[in-house]
Order: structure tokens, then sequence, then C-alpha cells
């Protein structure tokens, strides 16, 4: 009996960690063959060179798609995806996968299930249902209306996607292939790196050995992107006046980064903060295990939301792009406010009360999903059901 050939997009740096379990699993499947598809973000230097990190486990890739845009803003934003249905049309019609999976709700996905769907190509869509905020929550609600297969990473996003009209023999909830991880670095949490040496970066040596730090990762919010260099910015200043080691990471490439970006450049050059080193990427264990041992992760990054809820780190959230997610009690919620952040991360980083929590899946996602793609019947036509 032929393997089905699943045809797997990884499109930026927080993706791969998003799928990265699930990969291994469909690769070692007996009745599977991976397809792995690399492209945006993923593949640029100045947004961490995720593709090889991505190499370096092992994965063999059928295919590179270069998509981005200059510019960093919404009219790149959507030529950006424009090429993406265009280059993902050709790849998909070479490789000829029995389905192709689209991740989670980054604006440029959507050219993967256009590329997909327009083509009768089984589309199934990780993490869909979810509530966020700005382009994603449009971007990952359209994902799911031209998906056939809906693998969600919990029962809140399960009824959700039900709602939306998807039949509920393909709605299944696999929680998140990102908890894997969490579960992984949970039971061997012991941080055997020194960041610094391991990845380089900019910016002063910490004593973050002696005094313990926390981490930093702040995207723009792509409605409000004019806003990204003032509110980061206001992240900068709170961060530096509390003089806590800090492990700061670039942001994704969104409309508002080029913002962000020179709202770093910028403070840094005048200020020169002391307590402050600035990463572009690192290895998905070695990210979890540096968040896992840190006193609390500042910003508005998922992970905040997922994997440190699994984890129990404190979060101090900023904004509105996370904005009515499904949280545990680790995560504060506060506005781009200097004094603001600066009371919330000292609260969070003397809180006692946070618990881990399983909202996310149980660290089994990747099994579970490649164990549904061996099975389920692949359809690429569907009604809605009401």
């Amino acid at each position: 009996m032929s393997k089905r050939k699943i045809c797997v997009v990884v499109t930026a740096r927080p993706s791969y960690s998003r799928i990265k379990t699930a990969l291994t699993a469909i690769k070692n499947h007996p009745k599977l063959e991976l397809q792995l598809v690399i492209a945006g973000s993923a593949l640029l230097g100045r947004y961490g060179n995720a593709v090889d990190f991505i190499e370096k486990d092992g994965f063999h890739i059928d295919e590179k798609v270069f998509m981005v845009l200059e510019g960093e803003n919404p009219t790149a934003m959507a030529k950006t995806t424009g090429l993406g249905v265009m280059e993902l049309a050709t790849v998909f019609y070479n490789l000829k996968p029995d389905a192709v999976i689209t991740i989670a709700d980054r604006f440029e996905t959507i050219a993967t299930s256009i590329a997909a769907a327009y083509q009768n190509i089984p589309l199934v869509h990780i993490q869909g249902g979810e509530v966020t905020g700005n382009i994603d929550e449009k971007v990952r609600h359209a994902n799911t209306k031209l998906a056939d297969i809906h693998l969600v990473a919990s029962e809140d996003a399960k009824k959700r996607v039900i709602k939306l009209g998807e039949s509920p023999d393909y709605v299944i909830n696999t929680g998140c292939p990102s908890i894997d991880l969490a579960k992984e670095i949970k039971e061997k949490p012991l941080l055997d790196f020194n960041p610094i040496e391991k990845y380089g970066g900019v910016g002063t040596s910490l004593e973050w050995k002696e005094k313990g730090y926390i981490v930093v990762m702040q995207h723009p919010v792509t409605t409000e992107y004019k806003a990204a260099k003032s509110d980061v910015i206001k992240t900068l200043h709170a961060v530096a006046e509390l003089d806590i080691p800090t492990f700061w990471f670039w942001p994704n490439v969104d409309a508002g980064s080029d913002g962000t970006s020179s709202g770093i450049r910028q403070f840094r050059e005048i200020n020169k903060p002391q307590n402050i080193h600035f990463f572009k990427n690192m290895e998905p264990h070695d990210f979890l295990r540096l968040l896992v041992n840190s006193k609390c992760l500042i910003g508005n990054s998922s992970v905040g939301i997922r994997e440190c809820s699994y984890l129990g780190v404190p979060v101090v959230n900023l904004g509105s792009r996370q904005n009515r997610r499904e949280r545990g009690d680790n995560v504060l919620d506060v506005t781009y406010e200097k004094d603001t952040i600066k009371d919330a991360i000292l609260a969070q980083i003397n809180n006692k009360n946070i618990t881990s929590s399983a909202i996310y899946g149980d660290g089994s996602s990747g099994e579970k999903i490649a164990d549904v793609l061996a099975e389920i019947p692949l359809l690429f036509h569907k009604t809605i059901t009401y």
C-alpha cells in the first residue's frame, strides 16, 4: 500500500516549534511520507534562519519558496501573500501531495490554503478556532473555511470551529505540538548552555547566572503597526530601568516590524542598556530551556499563552495582540505604559500562585496528528453544516 504524502509548509520562525514533533511523527509513521516546504521569513537571516535549525534537526527539505517582499507594511504583507500563492501553487503541482498542512494564523499562511484548496488538494489546518487579534484573527478563521480537516489545540477551539459550520467528524482536538516540546523540557529543565556563548547576539555580557534573568519577545500588531516603534520603546525603558539581566528576541516579519526593529536599534544606540542582550533566534528546545529557567516572559508572543502556561512561567502580556485568547493563571495583561509594565514585571516575578495548565495539550500532540492523518478520509469538498 502506498504511503500518504503529507506536505507541510513552514513559513516563519515560530511555526517550526508549532509543528516540529508532528513533522517527526509524520516522517516516522509507516503509512505516511513527509514532504516539507520551507517558505517566507523562515528562509531569511534577519529573522533567525529557521531553515538552518530545521536542516540541523535532520529534516529533508523538498522545496524552498522565497516570497517575502520588503516593506514590512500592510501592502508588503498583501503582496508577499500573493507571491506565496503563485509559488506554492507550482510547488504543490510538482509534489502532488495527498494532503497539505497549513499552520495557525500568520498572515502568509493563507497562501498555503489558497494554493492547495484551489487545486482540489485536501487541506489540513493546525490550530484553528482560537481567538487572537489583528490580521491573525481573520487569517486563522479564513484558513478554517478553506480547510477540510481541522486539528485543533483545545476544546474551546474545537467548539468554535464547529460553530463556524465545519463537520464535527473532521474537527479533532490533538493539542498543540509545541506543548510536546514543553513537556520534554519540563522533565529535563536544566539550562546546560550559555546563551551568549552559543548564539552570540548583540549587547553586553550579562551576570545572568548570579542574578537570574527575564526574557522579552515583543512583536508589532499588524492593525496597530504605526505604534510599533513607540510601543517597543516604552517596554525598553521599563526593562532598562529595572536593571534585571534580560534576553531580548527580535520580532517576526509583520507590518510594523521595521518600527519595532528601528526602535530597538535607536534605544540601543542612545541609551546603551547594560542589562539587555539581543538575539535573532534559538533552537526550539534551547529557547524553552531559557524560558523555564527565567523569572518572567514579557511581550506579546503566543509562547506566553501556550508553552509558558504549560511550563508555569510567569508572563506579562502587553497590549492587544493576544486579545481574548484562552490562557492560564500565569498571564498578567497590561497596556503599554512604562510604569505599568515595570510594576507588572515585579508582580509576576514575585507571584507564588502560578500553576501549570494543560489547556493546549498533554504533550502527545505530534503522534496524535500523525495517527489522524494516516487514517482519516481525505476530502477536498464540503458544505457548511447549517
